[in-house]
């Protein structure tokens, strides 16, 4: 849990706020609300954000160390906090500094981590005794990774991804992550993902048992995201990271998420950093990782 990995000085929080992937992602039919129920498999993983939260007398105030972030009730940091004085009924207040390592808009909820940081920072700090159930169903309400970020680990999600069932732990591997300098709109991916032909689906149960198995080399041939397909028709730059990661030794590659951010599972940290470096000088965002649980 993201509790875990926060440090409390007097009325000062400092959080470690992780990035995820999605070993599998399957979205399975379109819901009468508008939403996408899905299926998939996330994992928490060593790329994190610092989340500092001080305690102040009254108002929500957030910084952070990009320019182009919103620090108002737009950045879901600053919505947790207002989302949070409203559940426990208090009338309290924080300043919130956040530093960015996770890429932004990169399909690893960075933002949906932030936010989740916030609210265990703030229930720790104010001692309001909220249940990691009731963390969730406040972090619902600002989005559907929200509990996801909250609990962390290897995870099955269900829904709208708010149905959360616990795995067992990844196996230790190394993680390398490209994000190439594009954007992409989750919500024209979930639009498009409606009508376009998906050739294969994942595997979950299979995927579930290389977990339990500890069998590294089957995790990473069961990789699967439905998405990757119509992301990578509009970004072909997509597959083509994903092709070179292979190349480079990677035992499976895929895309998290909506995208654009490919990752791919290594062997051994050697073969990783080798991948790395024939990536690191044509984007800025790559990262080796490694599975948190």
């Amino acid at each position: 849990m993201i509790s875990d990995h926060i440090i409390i000085t007097g009325g000062r929080a400092l959080a470690r706020s992780f990035a995820k992937i999605n070993l599998t992602l399957d979205v399975l039919n379109k819901r009468e609300d508008g939403y996408h129920n899905v299926e998939m498999i996330m994992q928490t993983v060593s790329l994190f954000d610092l989340v500092l939260v001080d305690k102040t007398g009254g108002g929500i105030g957030i910084t952070t160390n990009l320019r182009f972030l919103p620090c108002n009730e737009k950045n879901l940091a600053y919505a947790a906090a207002r989302e949070f004085f409203k559940a426990a009924g208090i009338d309290g207040g924080c300043k919130i500094m956040i530093h960015k390592n996770i890429p932004v808009a990169a399909g690893l909820a960075g933002g949906s981590g932030n936010a989740a940081a916030v609210l265990c920072a703030l229930n720790m700090l104010y001692n309001t005794g909220f249940s990691a159930q009731q963390l969730c169903d406040i972090g619902l309400k600002l989005g559907a990774d929200v509990p996801y970020c909250i609990l962390g680990g290897t995870y099955l999600a269900e829904g709208i991804g708010e149905k959360l069932s616990p795995l067992p732990p990844m196996p230790k591997c190394s993680i390398l992550m490209v994000k190439p300098p594009i954007n992409i709109s989750t919500a024209a991916i979930y639009e498009k993902i409606d009508s376009e032909y998906i050739p294969g689906r994942p595997d979950t149960e299979s995927m579930q048992r290389a977990i339990a198995s500890g069998d590294t080399p089957a995790v990473a041939s069961h990789l699967s995201n439905v998405m990757s397909t119509v992301t990578e028709s509009m970004h072909p730059i997509v597959r083509g990271i994903k092709e070179k990661m292979l190349k480079n030794g990677a035992l499976g590659a895929e895309m998290s998420g909506s995208g654009p951010t490919v990752f791919g599972i290594f062997p051994d940290y050697a073969s990783a950093k080798r991948s790395h470096d024939s990536f690191a000088y044509q984007f800025k965002d790559v990262y080796i990782t490694a599975p948190v649980n």
